[in-house]
């Protein structure tokens, strides 16, 4: 599981991506923690859909404006999203 905080742009793509291989190296899986997530740009959406792609990802905690930034592009309807992290765990 990964849990980033605050605003996330395209400069965050590398730090992100590697908690996520390590995570996914590890676990062979990711639950992410979006609940700390104030802001998201387009480079942070087509991170998660590739690791979507890639893994069994797993997003919980989503906050109400990244709920809404998901259902403009429809990409709520792909993605596995889970009310808490215990419910994304337990799947």
């Amino acid at each position: 599981m990964i849990a980033p905080r605050g605003d996330f742009d395209y400069g965050a793509v590398p730090q992100l991506q590697g908690q996520i291989d390590s995570a996914v190296n590890e676990h062979g899986g990711l639950v992410l923690d979006a609940g700390g997530i104030t802001f998201i740009d387009s480079t942070i959406v087509t991170l998660i859909l590739a690791t979507h792609q890639r893994t069994h990802l797993r997003i919980a905690n989503l906050p109400v404006r990244l709920a809404r930034l998901f259902d403009i592009y429809g990409i709520d309807r792909v993605l596995d999203i889970y009310p808490t992290v215990d419910g994304a765990r337990a799947t």
